[in-house]
Parts: C-alpha cells; structure tokens; sequence
C-alpha cells in the first residue's frame, strides 16, 4: 500500500505548506509557502527528500495523523511536545511510524508554528505549481480535516543522514530582537539615521490581529516626516519582511501570505531570518527592531 497519512485531529489550524509559488506576482498571486522557511527546510533536510515537497505547518499543536504504510516523519519549529501511540519522541529527530501507528502534537510551551514533515512529502494536487496555501487569496490545497487521507509522495533520492538536530527553541522570555534594513520609503518617517520615526527605538507588542498574513504591532506611533505628512503613495509591491506605516502609525510585518501590493510607505523590511522568527511570534510577545547592515 502507497503510504499515506489519515488525518485524526487537527487543532486550532493546518496547512500543506512548502516553498511557494514564485512568479506570480504580476497576476496578483503571492508566493505564500511556509510561514517559518528555516523550520520547514530543516524539516526536509533531516527526512533527506531535499526542499520543494510539502509539509504539514500546525498552529498550535493538536494535530494528531495516523500512518497508512511505514512512514517516517520529523517534527521542526514551535517544539510540540510529541507521541508516537502515546510515547513521547523528541523534537527535530527522525521518528519510524509503523502502520496504524498514531503521531500526536501538543501545545507547544514556545513558538507558534510546528511543521510535520514525512518523508516524500504530503503529495495533495498542487496548483499553480505549488501545493501551499494562502490563507489570504485562498489558493492551494484546502486546509486538512479529521478523517481526510493525505497521499505522501515517493522519497527520490537521499537519504537521511542524522537522525537528530540539536536546537534552540523559538522565541525567549524578554523581548525578541527582529533585525531589519532600510526600506524604500525610509525618508518617510525620518529615515536611517533618524530611528525611522521610533520604529526601532520602541518596543512593541504583537496583537491579536496577527495571521499568516502579517503582525500588528501595537504600542507606540511611529510619525512621517514633515515633508511628506500629507503626501499620498501609489499602490505598489510587497514583499515578505516589508515592515509598512498605516495612517495610525502603528507598523505591520508581512509575512508569508502578504498581498502583492501596498498604498502604505514600507519603511524597512525584516532580513530573511528575522522573517523566520517573526512568524513564531504569538499575540503579547514583545518586540524590538533593530537595524542593520
């Protein structure tokens, strides 16, 4: 029997995420993917099937599969504590689930975002190219539901070469330090040398408004330049990381399922890594960003 993984629960939220769909942007199509890129890539390092294939990204934990044929898996990211029929296996390390054999995750103590990888990927219809979801366009694969069977794909070739992966977990106590770079419109709010209006000077708070598609940070205001406190900004491109001023002054961070476009000034955007760590961020968590080179 083709292996494949039966859906038992699902928790709070779960989606097949993997790299994204790149290249259409121009007909209004985000690139999307998985949320935390690092944790998902790991995932597909330790499992050895290499990157592209995709994985089960898991809010919250609560998510709980059973095998259907000989599976092996890895749990990377948000650190859920883990079970294979009820005994505990450790984060980031290769687990053998025999058939009918029943994996479980639960709330993790950090971080928001877990990734279940299996071997050879979850093997669902992609579209556009890719087999993610975008929580904001509404286009991929729908999100898993108990009872659903999700076909897992042939390995190819590699092979798993460690069995585990020594990590830190996400996030800290304390506040989380996101490194960012200059935007396009950092003259907006002051610009580089002028702390980019209190934007890395404060610290902020996550609100409970923050999805996929981005954080609001709550707190502080972050004020535009008298030279353009009126002035109104086409719409034009976002990218992943791209930190954007509303009126309201109070910032948002873009993360994997940001629209195309934006009529805000972006001001500075988030390094690849820091964009990482920001989708482990939950609702109440304090933030700093701190720019760089």
């Amino acid at each position: 029997m083709s292996p494949a993984l039966e859906v038992v629960s699902t928790g709070a939220l779960v989606l097949v995420e993997d790299e994204g769909r790149p290249g259409h942007a121009a007909v209004g199509v985000g690139r999307s993917g998985a949320a935390d890129r690092g944790a998902y890539r790991l995932g597909a390092r330790i499992v050895g099937h290499g990157e592209g294939r995709a994985a089960l990204e898991v809010l919250l934990g609560g998510l709980a599969v059973r095998a259907l044929g000989r599976a092996t898996v890895v749990v990377t990211g948000a650190p859920a504590p883990t079970s294979l029929d009820g005994r505990p296996v450790a984060h980031a390390t290769l687990v053998d689930v025999p058939p009918g054999s029943t994996l479980a995750l639960g709330m993790p103590a950090t971080g928001l975002r877990s990734y279940l990888t299996v071997r050879g990927g979850i093997d669902v219809d992609p579209v556009l190219g890719s087999r993610s979801t975008d929580s904001l366009s509404l286009v991929g694969p729908a999100p898993p539901r108990s009872g659903d069977v999700l076909p897992v794909g042939a390995p190819g070739g590699g092979f798993p070469t460690v069995d585990h992966v020594a990590l830190p977990p996400p996030g800290h106590e304390g506040i989380s330090l996101l490194e960012v770079l200059p935007g396009p419109r950092a003259a907006w709010v002051g610009g580089w040398g002028g702390g980019l209006g209190g934007l890395v000077g404060a610290v902020w708070t996550v609100t409970g408004d923050s999805d996929r598609v981005g954080l609001r940070l709550g707190g502080a205001r972050v004020e535009r330049a008298e030279a353009w406190a009126d002035v109104e900004l086409p719409s034009e491109g976002l990218v992943r990381g791209a930190v954007q001023v509303p009126p309201g002054g109070e910032p948002v961070v873009f993360l994997a399922d940001h629209p195309v476009t934006g009529g805000y000034p972006v001001v500075a955007v988030l390094t690849a890594s820091a964009a990482d760590r920001a989708a482990q961020l939950r609702p109440g968590d304090a933030v700093r960003l701190v720019p760089v080179t």
